[in-house]
């Protein structure tokens, strides 16, 4: 019996199935941009819902290329700068008061006490 072993192969070693006569579903790939300048492009089926935006690698909303649209939507709000949120706070000649009392406490050698 020794003389004669079984042969075969092991089981996920190799697959029995190949690729002919498959039809793979139709795709198409879409390009999505984000505001760094980087392009992903995803394959999408052909009767999949397409999203407009895509979160990008580094992490920043990427919209889908060559969206025109998307300008329109968004809503042209200016960045407020910590100085402009100061500004709300106080008025500049207070804050020059400030600074001038500041300034001279530190020419006066004052040093706080934090515990």
């Amino acid at each position: 019996m020794a003389e004669r072993s079984l042969r075969g192969m092991s089981i996920g070693a190799k697959s029995l199935e190949s690729d002919d006569n498959v039809d793979f579903a139709a795709r198409k790939d879409v390009a999505y941009v984000c505001p760094k300048g980087h392009r992903t492009i995803l394959p999408f089926a052909e009767g999949a819902e397409v999203p407009d935006e895509w979160e990008c690698r580094c992490g920043a909303v990427a919209h889908r290329e060559g969206d025109a649209d998307r300008e329109g939507d968004e809503i042209a709000k200016p960045t407020r700068t910590h100085w402009d949120m100061l500004l709300e706070r106080r008025s500049e000649e207070e804050l020059a008061k400030l600074l001038e009392k500041r300034l001279q406490m530190h020419r006066d050698g004052w040093i706080p006490d934090y515990e």
